[in-house]
C-alpha cells in the first residue's frame, strides 16, 4: 500500500512587533504565540530598533505602533519598507484620527488596526494582509470613506499598498459597479450601508435584528457580488453610489 502523501506544512508567518510599551509587546507576543501559524521573531521599542530588526530579520509582517519615541511610526514607514521590502506593515495603534489613518495608507501601510481589536480578529487581519488585502479597523471605515470623499487619500502609492481604493473612473468600471449594486438584495443593501458607516458585524446585527452569523454570510455575498475583497472597498463603492 502506498503511503498517504501529507500536504507540506506551511511556515509560520514571521512577525516583528514595534511598540514602546514593554508590557504591551510581551502581552501581544504571548497572544500571537497561541496560534501555531504565527511566530513573533523580534520586537522593538522605537523606530531605530525597528529598522535594525527589520533589516536583520526580514519579517513577513510588521505590527507598528504610531506613537513611538523620537520618530512616529507613520514617519518611519518609508525607511521600514526599504529595510524589509517583502514585509506587510500593519499599524496597530490607539489613534482613531483620520489624518493618521490617511498618512499611514499613503505612506505604504497595508492596514490600520486599533489596539482594542480582539485576538482572533488580529490573527484574521494578519492572514488577510498576507493574502494581499488591505485591512482597516471597522471603526475606521467611515473615517476612511470620509477621507476618500474629501480627496485626503490620493491614488495608490508606488508600493501598491492601498489595494482597491481607486474610484471607478472609466465608463466601463462605472457601469460594472452600478450593475453590481443593482444585483444586491434589499437586505444586502442594508448590510452594505452598515459597512459604509463603519459598523461591525455585531452592530449591524443589533441594528437589523438578525443574528451576527447571518450578517457574516450577507457580508460575504455583498463582497462577492461587488467583486471586492475588503469592506473598505465595498464602503467606497457604497459612497460613490450615494448609499449613505
Amino acid at each position: 500500500m502506498n503511503p498517504v502523501m501529507q500536504p507540506p506544512e506551511q511556515s509560520p508567518i514571521r512577525i516583528l512587533v514595534v511598540d514602546d510599551h514593554t508590557l504591551f509587546r510581551r502581552g501581544l507576543t504571548a497572544l500571537l504565540a497561541r496560534d501555531p501559524q504565527l511566530s513573533v521573531v523580534g520586537d522593538a521599542a522605537d523606530a531605530g530598533q525597528a529598522l535594525r530588526k527589520a533589516q536583520e530579520l526580514q519579517p513577513d509582517i510588521i505590527l507598528l505602533d504610531n506613537h513611538l519615541p523620537g520618530v512616529n511610526g507613520v514617519d518611519a514607514l518609508p525607511a521600514l519598507i526599504e529595510a524589509a521590502p517583502g514585509a506587510c506593515i500593519l499599524m496597530l495603534t490607539v489613534s482613531e484620527d483620520e489624518n493618521d489613518l490617511a498618512a499611514a495608507l499613503r505612506g505604504g501601510a497595508a492596514g490600520y488596526l486599533l489596539k482594542t481589536i480582539e485576538g482572533d480578529a488580529l490573527t484574521a487581519a494578519i492572514q488577510r494582509a498576507m493574502q494581499g488585502d488591505s485591512v482597516v479597523a471597522p471603526e475606521m471605515t467611515s473615517k476612511l470613506v470620509a477621507a476618500y470623499r474629501g480627496a485626503t487619500i490620493g491614488a495608490p502609492t508606488e508600493s501598491g499598498s492601498i489595494v482597491g481604493l481607486g474610484s471607478a473612473t472609466s465608463a466601463t468600471d462605472a457601469a460594472a459597479s452600478t450593475a453590481s449594486i443593482a444585483s444586491l438584495s434589499p437586505r444586502e443593501l442594508d448590510i452594505l450601508r452598515g459597512i459604509a458607516h463603519g459598523s461591525s458585524n455585531k452592530e449591524i446585527a443589533r441594528e437589523l435584528g438578525i443574528a451576527e452569523t447571518t450578517v457574516k454570510i450577507h457580508v460575504q455575498h455583498v463582497l462577492r457580488k461587488l467583486n471586492v475583497s475588503s469592506r473598505v472597498h465595498a464602503a467606497v463603492i457604497a459612497t460613490e453610489h450615494g448609499l449613505l
